[in-house]
């Protein structure tokens, strides 16, 4: 049996979701309730704690499959992108909404009524979907949330056509482990995001991404030239070219998403003792390709 990637995998020894039955081994297998995020990011953490490292996010209007409850938390994993931890359930609903739009710019607010001057209820990053109710004007309802400017938002199946422009959109956006939202996020979560809200839907770590890409895409790492689109991938981390010289990645030495020559970014980490491991050349719109 092969083994499971446990970032993945839903179980423990007293629990694990019903359908690792015959996988695993656990004291019981229970099947998961699903809980949607109604608040703009909620993290997944390690431990039932404020204080618990963060692992990944639950975006707006994403849905957690519980499997347990204990004072106010859920153990289970993302629907998203299938990550396993703890959630504070005070950002989830019960019910679970059908979502009809999704945010298409970085961030924007989510207004308490269809009027700019109104108080915003909350800040929406990119990817976050809800569930459109009534028009007024410029704004659409996001049920639950507020009024957002129509605009900044797309049906669901709506692409963009660059992944590298999504992804410089979150040019000086601060580092932070495990998100994946406009406020913060990791290398691999910009990754992740960009290539979402350009249809493809990749994996939530670099590891993860590293296999899913060279699966689909030539793999350029004997290739001395680099063009827009090469996504470059050492042990533990990723970065996008934006051209032949210029290397875009979120990173914990600037602590930002930051833009820089390819060749200072490359000798800085092979300093480290983390040369590149593999260079895959995506298609600017990934659902071309």
């Amino acid at each position: 049996m092969p083994q499971l990637d446990p970032r993945l995998t839903p179980a423990r020894p007293d629990l694990a979701a019903a359908h690792l039955k015959g996988q695993v081994e656990a004291e019981r297998f229970v099947e998961p309730v699903d809980r949607q995020c109604h608040v703009p990011a909620a993290p997944i953490r390690r431990t039932p704690s404020p204080t618990g490292a963060m692992d990944d996010q639950v975006l707006c209007g994403e849905v957690f499959a519980v499997l347990e409850e204990v004072d106010g938390w859920a153990w289970g994993f993302s629907r998203a992108g299938g990550y396993v931890g703890w959630v504070d359930l005070s950002g989830f609903t019960h019910a679970v909404l059908p979502v009809s739009r999704k945010i298409s710019v970085l961030r924007t607010y989510a207004f308490s009524e269809p009027d700019i001057k109104t108080a915003p209820e909350c800040l929406l990053s990119l990817n976050a979907c809800f569930d459109a109710g009534e028009r007024q004007g410029r704004f659409v309802e996001a049920k639950g949330l507020g009024w957002v400017i129509e605009a900044h938002t797309a049906a669901l199946d709506v692409t963009a056509p660059d992944f590298v422009a999504v992804a410089e959109a979150f040019l000086g956006t601060p580092y932070l482990w495990g998100g994946k939202e406009s406020l913060g996020l990791d290398c691999s979560g910009l990754l992740q995001m960009a290539m979402r809200a350009a249809g493809f839907d990749a994996p939530r770590d670099a590891d993860q991404q590293e296999a899913a890409l060279k699966a689909r895409w030539p793999d350029v790492t004997a290739d001395p030239d680099r063009q827009r689109g090469d996504v470059v991938f050492w042990p533990g981390h990723v970065g996008i070219m934006t051209d032949s010289e210029f290397f875009l990645h979120a990173n914990g030495h600037t602590m930002d998403t930051t833009l820089e020559p390819f060749a200072e970014a490359e000798a800085r980490i092979r300093d480290a003792e983390n040369p590149v491991r593999t260079i895959v050349r995506v298609p600017l719109d990934p659902t071309a390709g």
